[in-house]
């Protein structure tokens, strides 16, 4: 995209944003008693202009740990999960006293929200959230959600609140993310091995970033840093949202974005948005199996848009149920897709790389020609 377009575009989405999903992370609010008092009264005041000035917004804090591992001092040991549990429960009422004592200065009220996975998960608990954000919107408040990390389990933990946030962007259909980071946006080189490097204006396709290659693989913790947010932002540019990557510590940060300045990192949406219901169905569930295709499938799903046939399925990896989801791969082991399964992996693996003619010689019945049908399948998935 050339520069006076990136740069036009900016300024569109930031004065015509109405609902804006803005992400803090606890590297922006650490201090040395847990959380920077400084830091969340900056936050609050930015975050009440933009209510006054006519915008909704919704803040995913992190936080809570930090907060009440200070409270804890000696006694906490971070590698064990039940002191991490214990010190979100802490934390998490300090921070949000911290966050309403903030907001009230500016006449706000802030809304305190804890989610777990299986909130989202949930289709009629995700349908009671988004109705219950747009309520607070329409009084005036402003939403704070974390992840309820003080009963959330390793199988239903987000792993980061990038990821939340993002997954937010498409509950509440915002217009912008913004994700605050203590660094001044997103780098094209390391600034610890190049003291010169200077922070990217603007990632027009993020799509075609190798984020391995740009952040350094993804660790076992995965976990936080900058890989988790420009996952998060290749997630909502699918939606056709652009992301905003912001320096959270510099007071004025976010008031100096939305005024036309151009600080921090422009992320632009620019391929055709999907709908909202394929973003909750590849995101907002587990895959549970790997589906593994040849190469006719991959072209059949990539470059005419087909549903997935049992005739192309050359592996089924895993044990799920009919209707799960999975991952759809090439012989390459690349993840072309992500989408609901029609048949159980039991039942799959009899019918595999058969026509769809000969489905119910093998299991008495053809409820479905198609293994996965592409209105339930997202191609190129971020994750």
């Amino acid at each position: 995209m050339a520069q006076c377009d990136w740069r036009e575009k900016r300024r569109q989405v930031m004065s015509q944003a109405r609902r804006v999903v803005i992400k803090v992370g606890s590297a922006v609010l650490a201090g040395p008693d847990g959380v920077d008092s400084l830091v969340i009264a900056s936050l609050a005041r930015q975050i009440a202009e933009l209510v006054a000035s006519g915008r909704e917004v919704l803040l995913v804090s992190s936080g809570a740990v930090a907060a009440g591992r200070a409270v804890l001092a000696g006694r906490y040991d971070p590698s064990f999960l039940p002191h991490r549990q214990a010190a979100s429960a802490i934390g998490q009422s300090r921070i949000m006293h911290a966050y309403d004592q903030e907001f009230s200065r500016h006449g706000r009220i802030a809304a305190q929200v804890l989610l777990t996975r299986d909130d989202l998960d949930n289709r009629e608990r995700y349908l009671n959230l988004r109705n219950t954000l747009s309520t607070l919107f329409a009084l005036g408040a402003v939403p704070v959600i974390n992840e309820n990390d003080s009963v959330a389990i390793s199988e239903l933990v987000y792993g980061d609140n990038d990821c939340l946030a993002g997954l937010l962007v498409g509950t509440v259909g915002a217009d912008l993310f913004v994700n605050l980071t203590s660094a001044r946006g997103v780098f094209a080189e390391n600034p610890d091995e190049n003291p010169t490097a200077k922070p990217m204006e603007c990632i027009d396709n993020i799509a075609d970033l190798d984020l391995d290659a740009m952040c350094g693989a993804k660790t076992t913790l995965g976990t936080g840093g900058m890989y988790s947010k420009l996952l998060s932002a290749r997630r909502v540019a699918q939606l056709g949202v652009p992301t905003l990557i912001l320096a959270g510590r510099e007071d004025g940060a976010l008031t100096q974005a939305f005024g036309d300045q151009g600080v921090g990192t422009f992320i632009v949406s620019g391929c055709k948005p999907i709908t909202r219901r394929k973003f909750w169905l590849a995101y907002h569930h587990e895959p549970q199996g790997t589906l593994t295709v040849d190469d006719g499938a991959v072209r059949a799903l990539k470059d005419k848009g087909k549903s997935l046939l049992p005739a192309g399925i050359v592996d089924v990896a895993g044990e799920f149920p009919v209707g799960s989801m999975v991952r759809v791969a090439a012989v390459s082991g690349e993840v072309v897709a992500l989408g609901l399964c029609n048949y159980a992996s039991g039942d799959l693996r009899k019918i595999m790389g058969l026509k769809s003619t000969r489905i119910a010689q093998v299991l008495g019945e053809a409820a479905y020609e198609e293994a996965v049908h592409r209105d339930n399948l997202l191609l190129d998935p971020a994750i």
